[in-house]
């Protein structure tokens, strides 16, 4: 029996040198993976309480809104800047070279929800760091984070030391 690992295809030096690039397109387009990635993700979360489930854009998406469904939970979108239609919060944060804001709908989170945020990498943690700061800015509790992958490399779970982390495939470089 194949393991998720099985699933994701590596490529060499993309976007540039030197790096390993992890892409999730495989697990996606197979059955069997992306039915093993939701599973292994949702499982995570077994015996926790918790009110929304929220993924950035765009593949906490693909990965956020089956799990929620399949909790009968309700899902939260996190968008880039305009991007969301009714009245949003946002946050800028650092990127490796520049800037990036994300938002969410100010009605989304209610004082007191307890969120599950899904997405499908960990790398730097600084844009898992925004979203929990917008989460905890309309009132909100994260009790959980949940990804696909981490790179620990990177370190991005220093970043998120006060959280409860969880990644199904763990990669030791970058």
């Amino acid at each position: 029996m194949k393991k998720i690992e099985d699933y994701v295809r590596t490529i060499p030096n993309f976007p540039e040198e030197g790096v390993m690039f992890r892409d999730i397109t495989t697990i996606l387009q197979d059955k069997d993976g992306l039915r093993m990635a939701v599973d292994q993700m949702a499982a995570c979360l077994d015996g926790l309480d918790y009110d929304i489930v929220l993924g950035p854009e765009s593949r906490g998406f693909i990965f956020g809104v089956p799990i929620a469904y399949n909790m009968h939970k309700g899902f939260v979108p996190v968008r880039k800047k305009g991007k969301l239609p009714a009245e949003t919060v946002s946050i800028k944060y650092d990127l490796e070279y520049g800037q990036a804001e994300i938002e969410i709908h100010k009605d989304a989170i209610k004082p007191g929800d307890k969120v599950v945020i899904i997405d499908d990498l960990i790398a730097t943690g600084g844009t898992m760091e925004a979203i929990c700061k917008l989460v905890e800015q309309l009132g909100g509790e994260v009790v959980k984070i949940v990804f696909l992958m981490e790179l620990e490399g990177l370190e991005g779970r220093q970043k998120l030391a006060k959280y409860d982390v969880s990644s199904v495939i763990h990669y030791p470089g970058k």
